[in-house]
């Protein structure tokens, strides 16, 4: 009986062990965290999620709405096998499920942006046993223009050069095309007027020659 109670003490310190692990083991949730789109638009709202538990059927996704002017959290999409949307409020018809579970995605897509739409939007993914984790948020900024970024710059620079560098070519081209033309008109010419200028110099000579004679 003595002999028993090491083994048992270690198995309980080792449950005790994994018990106090298993929270770290908790759903992570990736998103862009912030998003700015053209008022009228469509916008895909992006949430991946990493588990250390198998994805199953007893996977739930859960997306809410928080104003930016403040006011009460408001319902978007709840997925359980299959997602459900809204019957009433603002996001009624206007959103669609548009992830993949079995990829580790649980993106949405909001339809015909207004400028209340602005505000955050929470993503909660629960995928028994795991359970615990962060919930991931975008901050959708609604915007009549899309501001041009550096990037956006830097294409637009990039594109402007390379242009200017087919239109140098074109032209060089052209150039040396037409000035081989122009070339080749020319020696024809000088062809043409050699023989004309060979007749006068020999008519010339005979008349030299026929003056001698007299």
């Amino acid at each position: 009986m003595y002999g028993q109670s090491p083994p048992r003490a270690l198995l309980l310190l080792l449950g005790a062990q994994l018990a106090a692990l298993w929270p770290t083991a908790a759903v992570e949730i990736y998103t862009s965290g912030s998003l700015e789109a053209v008022n009228g638009t469509d916008v895909r709202l992006k949430c991946t999620f990493s588990s250390f538990a198998p994805v199953g059927e007893a996977l739930t996704v859960t997306w809410n709405f928080r104003p930016r002017d403040g006011g009460p959290e408001q319902f978007v999409l709840y997925y359980y096998v299959k997602p459900f949307k809204p019957i009433s409020g603002r996001f009624k018809d206007r959103v669609v499920w548009d992830g993949d579970i079995n990829r580790y995605d649980v993106s949405i897509i909001l339809w015909k942006l207004q400028f209340d739409d602005n505000g955050t939007y929470t993503c909660q993914v629960k995928n028994p046993p795991d359970v615990d984790g962060l919930i991931g948020t975008i901050r959708l900024s609604v915007v009549h223009t899309v501001q041009f970024s550096e990037i956006y710059f830097l294409a637009l620079a990039i594109g402007s050069a390379c242009a200017l560098m087919v239109i140098i070519v074109i032209v060089v081209v052209l150039f040396q095309h037409f000035r081989r033309k122009r070339w080749a008109a020319t020696a024809q010419r000088v062809v043409e007027i050699k023989p004309h200028e060979e007749e006068r110099l020999n008519q010339e000579k005979a008349s030299v020659y026929l003056e001698d004679t007299d």
